[in-house]
């Protein structure tokens, strides 16, 4: 009876441990990601805050869902892409990310349009996945000094990178099927 209950009570906490695992390896896989980045943790926390208080400003202000708007933070540069409706909710949505603490600078690359569909959502997901798929079998350019957000099948490059790296990734980028169009949001070390 015994080794029944013993039994019993591993096979219960088998769901537990193995979340355990998955945290610890996350953690993990993110402590390699910090530490290749060449953005200073307190900079890379900044920027992961940045990005938390910029979506619940978005949604705080436009309950509505008439925006659609994706905010990515890099060295605190803050690169917004997306639709809105029209003129004046472009200027309250870059307004509204310039008062958040830490941003040094907005690069607003917002359109005045309807929401996108999925198919063009997903059309974006897969450039950039291939985009950063390419960008690992490069040996000019780390695809951790990079980051890829695409939007209306523009790709958007940002990072800490020298003017060699950059350029290959622009490279690799415009050459990627599907892609029309690259655009550097780079800070350069050299």
């Amino acid at each position: 009876m015994k080794k029944f209950v013993w039994a019993a009570l591993l096979a219960a906490s088998l769901p537990v441990i193995h979340g355990c695992a998955a945290v610890i390896v996350g953690g993990a896989a993110t402590g390699v990601m910090i530490a290749d980045d060449r953005r200073k943790t307190g900079v890379y926390l900044k920027d992961e805050e940045i990005e938390l208080r910029a979506l619940d400003r978005l949604r705080g202000q436009f309950p509505e869902k008439t925006v659609s708007v994706s905010v990515t933070s890099f060295n605190q540069n803050v690169l917004l892409t997306g639709q809105v409706p029209d003129q004046d909710t472009k200027a309250k949505v870059v307004e509204a990310i310039r008062a958040i603490p830490n941003v040094v600078r907005v690069f607003d690359e917002t359109t005045v349009s309807g929401r996108t569909s999925l198919t063009s959502e997903t059309n974006d997901a897969s450039i950039t996945t291939s985009v950063k798929t390419r960008l690992i079998g490069s040996n000019k350019v780390s695809s951790n000094h990079v980051k890829v957000v695409t939007e209306a099948s523009v790709v958007y490059l940002m990072g800490l990178v020298t003017r060699e790296e950059g350029d290959e990734a622009a490279r690799i980028a415009a050459s990627t099927k599907g892609v029309t169009r690259v655009v550097k949001v780079f800070e350069y070390l050299n």
